[in-house]
């Protein structure tokens, strides 16, 4: 379903905190790189971050149903208060809420295993340069592998947040945000193969579809 002169907004997005927001709006915005048209969002934090994101989602997002055309929720299997379940059976019951709060098929909801910093982990050379470690040797991969953070057999770190966090801190490349939002800005989207970020990618160009317009 697409957007129509009944709605006032295409997409609402419910996230956990504001590094999610900044990270999802810079996405967003690289809509030729997602392969989806131009379409209106507005963003929202859940004051309950991620365990409220999983758990009332649906009440949060009712207010929306008659305003914007879709609705996607996005946070953290870590942290959510679910993290005994898969992401696609927690996927699975918020959708179930969603629906039965009105939306049908107008809201997906999106689960990061483990975390948001799971993202920022591709084999795109864009990584070092965003983390700042463009020319340092060994190559970050290797320095994270000698340091026990990346098994040689493992696409990602096991612990992408604290991964994260020692190749900035080595670096001396500031806070993580400023990192994330730097990869979300500059990464090659055909690289990262996270099945969440897969997921979100293939939502909007489901619903925004570039030959729209």
């Amino acid at each position: 379903m697409m957007a129509g002169d009944d709605f006032e907004v295409d997409l609402v997005v419910l996230v956990p905190d504001k590094t999610f927001s900044a990270v999802v709006t810079r996405l967003i915005e690289r809509r030729r790189a997602l392969a989806t048209r131009r379409f209106s969002f507005e963003i929202y934090v859940h004051p309950y971050h991620d365990p409220g994101c999983a758990r009332e989602s649906a009440e949060f997002l009712r207010p929306f149903l008659p305003t914007h055309a879709h609705a996607v929720v996005l946070f953290d299997r870590d942290g959510s208060g679910c993290e005994h379940s898969s992401p696609s059976e927690i996927e699975s019951v918020v959708r179930g809420q969603l629906r039965r709060s009105g939306w049908g098929e107008r809201a997906e909801p999106v689960v990061l295993d483990p975390e948001l910093e799971v993202w920022a982990w591709s084999d795109s050379p864009v990584v070092e340069d965003c983390l700042g470690w463009a020319g340092r040797r060994p190559a970050l991969r290797q320095w994270l592998e000698q340091r026990g953070v990346w098994a040689p057999s493992s696409p990602k770190p096991a612990d992408p947040k604290g991964a994260l966090r020692l190749a900035l801190r080595e670096a001396r490349s500031g806070p993580p945000p400023a990192a994330l939002v730097r990869l979300a800005r500059s990464i090659g989207v055909r690289r990262c193969t996270d099945r969440a970020f897969i997921r979100f990618r293939d939502i909007l160009r489901c619903w925004f579809p570039p030959n729209d317009g």
